[in-house]
């Protein structure tokens, strides 16, 4: 579009500003068309309408010097133009004429902004020029038209799309050739090109500190649109204007405390555009009102689209504690609207992520996206790098695919993450099963790989032959299996009551605590066991991990595949010595020689002070062997699983520590 400083410029048009007119002031105006006036329609009230803005109205037909009625008409012509914002008027004199403009027509046109401008080109050059500015004018309409086309072509097939303000902010970065942002208090949600958010910061944050009296036409030029309201662009100065450079000097961290405060109070999503020259005109701006509406209905879409994942985020967090807590039922009801059916497995196992902290954001959505459907994922609210994710296990089960995708998106995120995972447990014990997790996690920092999963020689129960070891199991626990032996209720109890005092097992399994001791005094008079003792408690324990299912084992099953093994033959395994070899390699290599500590401390059931008068060590020296030996195994010996794991790899490595056979013998190894 034309400006009146380049009309002016065109030697055929042979245009002026009329003499006392000040022409820098408006040698930027746009000029959108042109009208043709002759004085004597002028003396008889013409125009009657409303011109179009930005038109520029040529009168002719003008004597050598306007008086009286000439001149009273001119001067309310001039409030029309005003009234119409038009850009100018031009008087068409004969060459070499002089000014025709009055004192009191020249102060008119300075009160109301209307300059006055004189030709001496004739009629048909500026017929001409009135047919060119209606081409331009309807190329500008088609290339707006065409501009808003595309622009609505941006727009997302999906509201939630993250990538869509980008694209935005991209396009009328191109389209305008201009630096784009669009930002709140909390960041930058879309650059275009990437320096767009440091630039306008200080661009906008300039204009706000000098206010009116910055000169404008030195650039560059700016415009803010705040997305809640943006049917107008908020001029400099302005309230709203303010508040919006506080917002995008707080989103790339330009702010002092204070700026940074409102803005975050202010709490408003802004689009910001700049560019050093031309400077935005009307057609600009339209076009970035309506890029501002379609970024203010992707921005509700992400606020809403947020919400919903934090509450979604909040519900499995939730689920997660109570599940941690033993409240089974209490998750399952909260999970309900959100995964129907999720949790309704009795049994689980547990994964644990460890990750950057600056990357976990991004590595939980991932897991999320991987493992959909499947199971609870959360960041863990104890640790800052770690991700919890917990998957139901559904009988007949075929395959490990979250198992599968962790290991998959671990080997993808480098050398800085690491994965651990639990064995199957009951849904009530998911406390035992992070804690496993947890321990694989550490002892996965020592692999190539960085993956540790229980299946994956970290823990005995999976290198034991599976059918002999079930067989010994249910020989054990043969007791407990008959009719008469409430074996459904036993089975829910002994194992949190072995691995917790009998208090917090009762909170864990929603019973009084004299219920608690008096099920386990049952099953140790069954078994003919001392559950007070190290090496019971974990013999027992792990009869009852490697018959983890909820259904009721069928004592028929007890032989089938071959005679009852001894616990005995099955730690006498290859692969038993193998795991305990690796899980004890580092602890034997210290010099403080702990695992005679550690069989000395199993010897008094885990009790720290018999264990110093039997070693002759002060309690301090065997609880610092005790703490060095965790960090070697990458077990919790605060645990059963831990103390477990101990017992038994002393046995197979060893003989320094008995454990309880089948039949209730004490096995050790010569």
């Amino acid at each position: 579009m034309l400006t009146l400083g380049a009309l002016v410029g065109r030697i055929e048009l042979e245009l002026a500003f009329a003499g006392g007119v000040a022409a820098a002031p408006h040698e930027a105006v746009r000029v959108a068309g042109l009208a043709t006036l002759t004085l004597p329609q002028l003396l008889e009230g013409e125009p009657q309408r409303r011109l179009e803005p930005g038109s520029l109205v040529l009168l002719t037909e003008v004597p050598f010097r306007l008086r009286g009625r000439a001149e009273v008409a001119l001067e309310t012509l001039l409030e029309q133009l005003a009234l119409d914002r038009c850009a100018g008027l031009v008087v068409s004199v004969l060459s070499g004429a002089h000014q025709p403009f009055s004192l009191p027509v020249r102060e008119a046109s300075a009160a109301l902004g209307i300059p006055l401008l004189i030709t001496t080109a004739p009629p048909r050059t500026w017929a001409e020029a009135g047919r060119d500015l209606t081409a331009r004018r309807l190329a500008d309409v088609e290339s707006h038209a065409g501009q808003l086309t595309t622009l609505v072509q941006q727009l997302p097939t999906r509201a939630g799309d993250p990538e869509a303000m980008q694209r935005i902010a991209d396009w009328l970065a191109r389209a305008l050739k201009a630096q784009v942002l669009v930002s709140d208090p909390g960041g930058v949600l879309a650059a275009s090109p990437e320096t767009a958010a440091e630039a306008l910061a200080e661009a906008f944050l300039r204009g706000h500190r000098e206010g009116l009296a910055r000169d404008r036409s030195q650039g560059p030029h700016t415009r803010l649109f705040p997305l809640a309201s943006s049917a107008s662009d908020a001029p400099a100065g302005s309230a709203s204007w303010a508040c919006g450079a506080l917002a995008v000097g707080a989103a790339v961290g330009g702010l002092p405390a204070a700026g940074a405060a409102a803005a975050a109070d202010d709490g408003s999503t802004v689009l910001a555009v700049a560019r050093r020259s031309p400077s935005f005109d009307e057609a600009d701006v339209r076009l970035m009102r309506h890029a501002a509406r379609l970024l203010g209905l992707l921005d509700q879409a992400r606020r809403e689209h947020r919400a919903a994942a934090d509450a979604a985020h909040a519900a499995r967090t939730a689920a997660v504690e109570l599940l941690l807590d033993a409240e089974v039922d209490k998750a399952r009801r909260v999970m309900a609207t959100q995964a129907p059916g999720l949790l309704t497995p009795d049994a689980v196992r547990v994964f644990v992520v460890d990750t950057p902290q600056d990357e976990r954001d991004a590595v939980l959505r991932r897991c999320v996206a991987g493992t959909a459907g499947r199971a609870l994922v959360v960041a863990d609210p104890r640790e800052d790098r770690r991700i919890l994710v917990v998957e139901p296990i559904r009988p007949r089960r075929t395959g490990d695919a979250v198992a599968t995708e962790l290991t998959r998106l671990v080997a993808e995120l480098g050398a800085d993450a690491s994965l651990g995972g639990s064995g199957t447990h009951p849904m009530v014990m998911v406390a035992d099963a992070l804690q496993e997790a947890i321990t694989a996690q550490r002892f996965a920092l020592r692999r190539p790989d960085a993956v540790a999963l229980s299946a994956q020689s970290t823990d005995l129960v999976s290198v034991l032959p599976r059918d002999a070891a079930r067989r010994w199991a249910r020989g054990l626990l043969e007791p407990l299996l008959r009719p008469d032996a409430q074996w459904e209720q036993l089975r829910d109890t002994l194992p949190t009551a072995l691995a917790y005092p009998y208090t917090v097992a009762a909170r864990r399994l929603h019973v009084h605590r004299n219920t608690v001791r008096r099920r386990v005094a049952k099953a140790a008079e069954l078994l003919d066991m001392d559950f007070t003792t190290v090496r019971d408690r974990a013999t027992a324990g792990l009869a009852l991990d490697l018959l983890a299912e909820r259904q009721r084992p069928e004592r028929s099953l007890t032989l089938v595949g071959g005679a009852t093994p001894t616990l005995e033959a099955l730690l006498a395994s290859p692969e038993a010595r193998a795991w305990a070899d690796h899980l004890l390699c580092g602890a034997r290599g210290d010099r403080r020689n702990l695992l005679t500590t550690a069989a000395v401390w199993l010897a008094h059931d885990a009790h720290v002070e018999p264990t110093a008068r039997a070693l002759g060590f002060s309690e301090f020296t065997v609880r610092s062997h005790l703490r060095a030996l965790e960090s070697h195994m990458a077990r919790d010996l605060g645990s059963l699983g831990g103390l477990r794991d101990l017992q038994f790899s002393l046995h197979i490595l060893a003989g320094e520590v008995g454990v309880t056979d089948a039949r209730g013998d004490l096995c050790t190894t010569p």
